[in-house]
């Protein structure tokens, strides 16, 4: 969380600065219509190695803009849990990371590709929503395969597209999410029992994505 802040606060200062120093350019953002992303919070799990709380976060967006409103794209995203993802802030969620109380017995990887759509509402702020099934994969802290099974992952968005290089083909974009999943299937009994505690949805995710257009 500290260094996702620390980020945030780096590459806003970058943007502003851009801003106020770049050159006025002819070119428009409607030239650039295609974009690839990704979330400044997988750059946390470098050098984090065989770590029990690494959770191997690897994700990408490639984006179209239909118009200066709409625009849809594809999501690859893959991560490795070493507890339920339902629990919240005020649960003490960085509490229970620092006591292991809620640790699964083992691991769960969760793999995925879906789609997204992204709404522009007002200058730089947008509205988004993606949809991604997600083919589970349940280990044992040895990582052998206990059990496969199945997930639809949603994830709502709102947040800010500030752009910024001579021809505004970098951007970043901070925002929060809210996640919910569902038909959540085959889930081995340990791993149920653990879940069961906890909210099939997280609210009020930050995060910050890292982006080119072309």
């Amino acid at each position: 969380m500290k260094k996702l802040l620390i980020i945030c606060l780096t590459l806003f200062t970058l943007n502003v600065f851009a801003q106020n120093n770049t050159e006025p350019s002819k070119h428009s953002d409607t030239d650039l219509k295609y974009r690839v992303s990704f979330p400044a919070i997988i750059l946390g799990n470098i050098g984090k190695g065989g770590e029990r709380t690494n959770t191997q976060h690897i994700e990408f967006h490639i984006k179209r803009e239909l118009d200066a409103k709409n625009i849809i794209g594809l999501k690859f995203a893959t991560w490795r849990l070493f507890q339920p993802m339902g629990i919240q802030w005020w649960d003490g969620l960085t509490d229970k990371i620092d006591t292991e109380t809620e640790f699964y017995p083992g691991y769960l990887r969760e793999t995925g590709i879906g789609i997204s759509y992204q709404r522009m509402l007002w200058k730089g702020l947008f509205a988004s929503v993606e949809v991604l099934p997600l083919y589970k994969t349940y280990l044992d802290l040895d990582n052998k395969k206990i059990a496969n099974g199945f997930k639809l992952y949603n994830s709502y968005h709102v947040g800010y597209h500030f752009t910024f290089g001579k021809k505004k083909q970098f951007f970043i974009e901070p925002q929060f999410h809210c996640n919910v999943w569902h038909f959540d299937t085959n889930t081995p009994e340990s791993f149920k029992q653990l879940n069961n505690k906890w909210d099939s949805y997280f609210l009020f995710e930050p995060n910050l994505y890292i982006g080119i257009k072309f």
